[in-house]
């Protein structure tokens, strides 16, 4: 497990599941998730969002499938880093994405997702 400063820093954004980020609280208060709306980064593009998170440090969630993506490719792209996304299929059960979500938290270092943009599940 890792140490407390190496867990990862979520960033939940506008459209993800409230749901899912409330069961991840309920399940393990010591995670660091942030809503778009705790961000004040509502209604931002996604670029936006994707910078926000990079210079927040935050390990982006998301269930944009069809455009997050290519704006992550051209964050990446333009030379910038990032913490990395997770995209979470809108099909998978609330508590699956929950139970995938803390595996990641309690089985990574932040490190590992740098710049990766996985679908989950995987």
């Amino acid at each position: 497990m890792n140490e407390a400063g190496k867990h990862i820093r979520f960033l939940a954004d506008e459209n993800f599941r409230a749901p899912i980020v409330s069961g991840l609280r309920r399940q393990r208060p010591a995670l660091n998730i942030q809503t778009a709306a705790e961000a004040a980064i509502l209604r931002w593009l996604d670029p936006a969002v994707l910078v926000y998170a990079a210079n927040h440090n935050r390990l982006l969630l998301s269930h944009d499938v069809h455009t997050l993506p290519d704006h992550f490719a051209d964050l990446l792209a333009s030379g910038r880093h990032s913490p990395g996304v997770l995209l979470v299929s809108q099909t998978l059960p609330i508590g699956v994405s929950i139970q995938e979500l803390l595996l990641i938290w309690e089985a990574s270092e932040p490190e590992e997702w740098r710049d990766l943009c996985v679908h989950i599940p995987l």
